[in-house]
């Protein structure tokens, strides 16, 4: 009767243990698109572009807009000591396809400087490409 007993106590533990190792498995693509985007996002509000173009298509449409937003921001600190910037994207839906995928995404873009404020938000739909086991924006 012990012996039944403790194999049937050996099979739940062994049970748990394998079940529990369901949350080990890699990433899905939608989980890493939706944290390449977020990266980006903090790397945008902290001024770090070179962590920014990082989560980008060197080359890209996205590439060139980081590199845009730097020289702006260079620009304005050329009269004004203080610029930041607070970008916040909510993912709402992820279509992959092979290597390429779409973020509908809901964004909100502030920037303030000196005594100006510039805003915009709205939806868009942001373009992603699998390179290696990375996605980037492009």
């Amino acid at each position: 009767m012990k012996r039944k007993y403790f194999l049937v106590v050996l099979f739940l533990v062994l049970a748990m243990f394998l079940s529990g190792c369901g949350g080990v498995t890699p990433a899905t693509d939608e989980a890493k698109i939706k944290s390449v985007i977020q990266d980006c996002s903090l790397a945008l509000n902290d001024l770090n572009w070179s962590k920014a173009k990082s989560y980008c298509v060197y080359g890209s449409e996205w590439h060139y807009a980081v590199c845009q937003m730097e020289d702006l921001v260079n620009t304005i600190y050329t009269f004004c000591n203080t610029v930041t910037i607070n970008v916040v994207v909510n993912v709402l839906d992820v279509s992959v396809t092979s290597n390429y995928a779409q973020a509908y995404c809901y964004f909100s873009f502030l920037i303030t400087y000196c005594d100006y404020v510039e805003a915009d938000e709205g939806y868009a739909y942001l373009n992603l490409q699998k390179i290696g086991n990375s996605w980037k924006l492009f």
